[in-house]
């Protein structure tokens, strides 16, 4: 149902199509442009130039491993979350909090009705669709994160915060659509914190998807999957991508238990070590997956971003994904 799906879009993609969760690590001038724009050296037009310089880089990287379904990188972005709160009205910065490992975030607070203020990512997206033929896919948070990693204080209960964000993303995915983007990510990586706000979640997303014609993708990643599962399902996008490798495939237990019925973008390699996975291990993950998957749904890529690893880390453990999914249309 899936590949018709991308075919009513006018998307023609291999077996086994490749792509990444969305976030690439910052060439070392832009974490220096970024830097200095902070303590007022350089002007935001000066740094928007080198952001652009950056999506630029990795979408010529992207095409030279031979991607099928691109990603702009996120270079104009921090935190998944703060990044829209700094943006969307009704919210206000919070202080720092701990992400993972050394990277904090302003956590935001809600403390009026939000709304939508005009494209927030479209611009990007046609910058980065425009340096390629190949599709690049539409990045945004979804509304139970976004609500899960906010303080609220204006809305009445976690429901009704989830249901306001929804809306507002909603607006964005027109927006996006209305530019001709076709595959949309909203990334759900709070999914599984709270399994008895599943329902929550799925609502949410009920309003920013039904009745709009893209391809829909969800990132779920490093959750007690085993209380979410089979419910997760209900959600109503078109591909789960999941983090496989960090968990050792555990999550194909599930899918052994009760039939996984969506696409998946397999994570076939780990995005947290440093380790360079070889061809064999890599190979051996998708083998795996094929005893439980159809092959006509599995997507290939990394487990995670790869924004945690260096420039070059994250180009040969996309290039792992690459060369495993090649072999096995061979």
């Amino acid at each position: 149902m899936s590949r018709e799906k991308l075919k009513s879009l006018g998307l023609e993609l291999p077996m086994f199509p490749t792509t990444s969760v969305g976030s690439f690590p910052k060439p070392d001038y832009l974490v220096k442009a970024r830097a200095d724009f902070g303590k007022g050296k350089i002007s935001r037009k000066q740094l928007v130039e080198m952001e652009r310089k950056a999506t630029a880089f990795w979408i010529e990287k992207q095409e030279e491993l031979g991607v099928d379904v691109l990603v702009d990188g996120e270079q104009y972005r921090g935190d998944m979350v703060a990044y829209f709160a700094e943006i969307i009205p009704g919210f206000s910065q919070g202080g720092l909090v701990r992400s993972y490992g050394n990277r904090y975030y302003h956590k935001p607070i809600i403390t009026g009705a939000v709304s939508w203020p005009g494209p927030i990512t479209v611009e990007w997206w046609k910058y980065a669709q425009g340096l390629t033929k190949k599709p690049v896919k539409g990045m945004l948070t979804g509304p139970y994160t976004v609500m899960d990693w906010s303080f609220n204080e204006h809305y009445a209960d976690r429901r009704a915060t989830s249901l306001a964000l929804a809306d507002v993303i909603r607006k964005e995915v027109e927006a996006l659509i209305a530019a001709c983007c076709k595959i949309i990510q909203i990334d759900e990586p709070a999914l599984s914190v709270r399994p008895e706000e599943l329902p929550i979640a799925i609502e949410a997303m009920h309003r920013v998807t039904d009745g709009m014609n893209a391809y829909f993708i969800t990132h779920a990643c490093y959750g007690a999957f085993e209380h979410i599962y089979p419910g997760m399902l209900e959600l109503p996008v078109d591909n789960f991508d999941l983090e496989m490798s960090n968990s050792d495939l555990g999550m194909l237990n599930l899918f052994g238990s009760v039939p996984f019925t969506k696409d998946i973008s397999f994570g076939v390699v780990d995005v947290h070590t440093h380790e360079l996975e070889d061809a064999a291990t890599v190979q051996a993950r998708m083998r795996q997956a094929l005893t439980i998957l159809p092959k006509e749904r599995i997507w290939v890529d990394p487990d995670c971003g790869l924004k945690t690893r260096t420039v070059e880390e994250a180009i040969a453990k996309l290039r792992a994904c690459v060369d495993a999914a090649k072999a096995f249309r061979n």
